[in-house]
């Protein structure tokens, strides 16, 4: 049960400094808890005159029979006063209290005050610890989940962390300190009533426990639910478009309301029985304190074994731990809802990456010679897409890949950024495999310009630094007028400061492309793969973006993905591929005579 807490809380090591201050100061809240109400008692006897004449000072006889030592020096304190100032004395024994309570609560306070501090930099760390996981995470790994998912256990999941786990972290050692330190006090009142009371306190949790059995699960599927209908608002607001235009918006509200029916359902039984912690924690509470009256009365008024005074203040202590028993049973319920959502957010920092450094992992400073495919199979799911491929890049070549959709085309170019392993075969750059090569310094040689224009809520200018953090405004400036974008980037509202919105929304598709060209640019990589660059455009943009797309090219090594005949007829060699495998290659003359199938694409190019 206490696992995933225990993970969660190691991210708290770095703060333990602020959580020995609240260990400190809440055993000293737990002490002064106890006296603050052991100290009501010579109030009450100066109230009603029932002070135990003391003439002689007391003795200190050890710490064994230190409350008797306190005890008999109130009342030695009282019997000297009380016959001269009963106002002052009464005035004393208030001051006492009120300064046992001033103090007990200063220390919750600071207990509360530098617990933040742990609550809040665990929080910290656990969302630094997610999206670092999630920035190092393989592109398989996004394939496989939905993204509704994983935005529910990044955001509700890390809240019900704060709500349930972490909220309790004052309890640990507040309110188990508060109820030893007052059965101590108890035990010299009465071992009987105090033995009563060890017995109904398990009681109480136990029924407390089996009433909480269930959470775990209920919370799973509550937080399940909040996801499925994330995923359905990410993919509403992405897909408008498709929405409007298909008549689809009563299709999508009902698997909408379908999703949120469910987790109503799921929040009720949830929150139904999370509701029982209250109420029968105080019921068990209010019935111990019942049958200790009459336990305690009888032993007032028939044995007189305990004074009036004495068992008012008992009761009061009673009550001070009833009131911490009450949010431990409170706790055990936040630790079942914490824990379902610690085990979904655990399940993502602890998923392997499969895509990791090897230990031999070396450096790419430079693309010197070549890129090799040699031999090379790769399957996803089971299902093969690259069957027994072989060809080679030379530095400074252009090699075009065409062929029908799901031939795979894009599938090398993940290959090649090794987004996925190989399952067979040798891919290498300058020899080296690509296994074997430093995943950072290889992305920092390589440059990738794609059909989806991917921006980012944020400036132009600050799109654009993405390609080199380092670039000066003139190096910026320079990459967007060689992609010929500088000159709309001028007209808006602000300039190279404007955000550009979602996405990139607020701009046309061909000015979005010429940004990721510019981007791309900015890089000035050796290795430049083009993924249907210009697939998307109209006319107009797409001679805008080819013009930039030359300037890129040019003595660069290139990989290039097309659907137009513009972007690829000057390539050093065209690979035409089919199922996985190069069934043609060889220069654009070439292949218009050699082979058909490429002869006939060509022309369905020019009739477009």
């Amino acid at each position: 049960m206490f696992t995933s807490f225990k993970k969660i809380l190691q991210f708290g090591t770095q703060y333990k400094g602020y959580a020995f201050l609240n260990i400190f100061f809440n055993s000293l809240y737990a002490l002064f808890s106890a006296l603050s109400f052991v100290s009501l008692i010579p109030m009450l006897n100066v109230l009603f005159k029932t002070t135990e004449k003391q003439i002689t000072p007391a003795k200190y006889n050890g710490i064994l029979n230190i409350h008797t030592f306190i005890k008999d020096s109130l009342n030695y304190y009282v019997s000297e006063h009380l016959t001269e100032n009963t106002e002052g004395t009464l005035l004393f024994v208030i001051g006492l209290v009120l300064s046992l309570f001033f103090l007990k609560n200063s220390c919750n306070y600071l207990a509360l005050f530098f617990i933040t501090y742990l609550r809040n930099g665990i929080l910290k760390d656990l969302r630094n610890s997610l999206y670092q996981k999630i920035i190092a995470l393989p592109i398989n790994y996004f394939n496989e989940k939905r993204k509704g998912d994983l935005m529910a256990k990044m955001t509700s999941d890390v809240a019900e962390i704060q709500n349930s786990f972490l909220s309790i972290l004052e309890l640990i050692v507040r309110e188990p300190l508060t109820i030893i330190f007052s059965l101590i006090a108890m035990f010299f009142f009465s071992v009987k009533l105090t033995l009563f009371v060890l017995i109904f306190i398990p009681l109480s949790g136990w029924i407390i426990s089996n009433l909480g059995k269930s959470l775990k699960k209920k919370s799973a599927q509550v937080q399940q639910e909040q996801g499925d209908f994330l995923t359905i608002i990410d993919e509403t607001i992405n897909g408008q478009k498709i929405i409007k235009t298909f008549s689809a918006g009563a299709q999508f509200k009902n698997r909408f309301y379908a999703a949120t029916e469910r987790f109503y359902n799921f929040s009720n039984h949830l929150l139904q029985r999370a509701s029982l912690a209250g109420p029968a924690s105080e019921f068990l509470g209010i019935a111990a304190i019942g049958v200790l009256l009459w336990f305690g009365g009888r032993m007032v008024l028939l044995d007189q074994s305990i004074t009036g005074t004495a068992f008012v203040v008992y009761i009061g202590l009673a009550y001070n731990i009833l009131t911490p028993a009450k949010g431990i049973s409170k706790a055990s319920y936040s630790i079942q809802k914490g824990n379902a959502a610690a085990d979904r957010i655990l399940e993502i920092l602890n998923t392997k990456n499969s895509i990791e450094d090897s230990k031999d992992a070396v450096l790419l400073k430079s693309f010197k010679k070549s890129i090799l495919f040699d031999k090379v199979f790769f399957s996803y799911s089971d299902k093969p897409i690259i069957t027994n491929l072989s060809f080679e890049i030379k530095k400074g070549e252009m090699v075009a890949l065409v062929g029908p959709s799901g031939s795979g085309k894009t599938t090398l170019t993940y290959l090649l950024n090794r987004f996925y392993d190989i399952d067979k075969g040798v891919l290498s750059i300058d020899d080296i495999p690509l296994h074997k090569i430093q995943k950072k310094s290889l992305y920092q040689n390589i440059g990738m310009v794609t059909q989806e224009s991917i921006l980012f809520n944020d400036s132009v200018f600050n799109n654009l630094l993405i390609g080199k953090l380092d670039a000066s405004k003139n190096d910026v400036v320079e990459a967007a007028k060689a992609a010929n974008a500088h000159e709309f980037i001028e007209e808006l509202p602000e300039g190279y400061d404007t955000n550009i919105g979602d996405l990139g929304n607020k701009l046309s598709g061909g000015q979005k492309q010429r940004l990721t060209i510019a981007r791309a640019l900015l890089k000035d990589p050796q290795l430049l793969i083009l993924d249907e660059a210009t697939s998307a455009l109209d006319t107009e943009a797409e001679q805008q973006v080819q013009s930039a797309l030359e300037k890129l090219m040019l003595n660069r090594t290139s990989l290039v993905i097309a659907h137009r005949i513009s972007t690829i007829q000057k390539a050093n060699s065209i690979l035409v591929l089919n199922k996985g495998q190069v069934v043609a290659s060889g220069t654009h003359k070439k292949l218009l005579t050699t082979n058909g199938d490429y002869k006939k694409w060509v022309q369905i190019q020019r009739m477009d």
